[in-house]
């Protein structure tokens, strides 16, 4: 049998050496490991984009992949070495909230903080690089059939961020951005199969939008017409059709949205 997929997220870019460097230790220590890249253009230690990205992909694999990530702006500090898994999939990389939206989404059934430094690359790791010297190993072994409750003896709760959940009262919704995509549209957490009626308002970060055009796709619109639709996800989305709307509206993940129905 095949072993399983180890998929790597980082904030690291293109350019550096770095994660061709967890490359070869995992390939030092399960030769036959396939790894594959999700992403390595997270927006520099950003915990939230990471949280966002993961809780949107990792859905999506085979039941027992390893998911890597690393987004560690506190890297060398108390925060822990985390392994944690959902009933299908399995989580390395720091409990700084990275894996929040995986464990909401697909539920959490074991954490524990890497702390047998036999399966780490050195029991000296760097105080800078602990995708190197603990994740990208422990993911290795874990491949190779290695038991979690042998890399992660010692249970955890994981840190999650906090969120302000999608809630409803009366014929309003409130909730707060959670992603900016590359295009400038503004992804919720309002789902939209909990929605009765499509929005008459529009409100974000406090200010009024007036009225906003909905669309099903973003070419029944107008280029430069601001636009609501829900997102691939199933969300309610704000957008500028060939445009951006998050410079448009000077809006941010964590902006408090509100809408009104009839």
């Amino acid at each position: 049998m095949s072993p399983p997929v180890i998929t790597l997220t980082t904030d690291f870019g293109r350019a550096s050496p770095y994660v061709a460097v967890m490359k070869g230790v995992i390939l030092s220590v399960n030769p036959a490991a396939r790894v594959l890249d999700l992403t390595h253009e997270i927006r520099p230690q950003n915990v939230r984009h990471a949280s966002y990205f993961l809780g949107t992909a990792v859905p999506y694999f085979p039941p027992g992949t390893i998911h890597v990530c690393v987004v560690d702006p506190g890297v060398g500090s108390e925060r822990a070495a985390l392994y944690a898994d959902t009933p299908e999939q399995r989580l390395v990389g720091p409990d700084n909230g990275v894996f929040t939206e995986v464990f909401r989404k697909l539920g959490r059934r074991a954490a524990g903080a890497l702390t047998v430094p036999r399966f780490w690359r050195t029991p000296h790791p760097s105080d800078t690089f602990h995708g190197r010297d603990i994740f990208a190993p422990v993911a290795a072994h874990l491949s190779l059939g290695t038991g979690h409750l042998e890399i992660a003896p010692v249970n955890i709760t994981p840190v999650e961020l906090p969120t302000r959940s999608a809630v409803t009262f009366g014929k309003k919704w409130n909730g707060e951005v959670l992603f900016v995509d590359d295009f400038g549209n503004l992804i919720t957490n309002v789902p939209a199969c909990k929605l009765k009626a499509l929005p008459l308002r529009v409100t974000l970060g406090g200010s009024a939008l007036g009225a906003v055009r909905w669309v099903r796709t973003y070419s029944e619109a107008a280029p430069g017409e601001l636009v609501c639709l829900f997102s691939s996800d199933g969300y309610f989305e704000l957008a500028e059709v060939n445009g951006d709307a998050a410079r448009r509206l000077s809006a941010h993940p964590g902006d408090a949205v509100e809408l009104e129905q009839p």
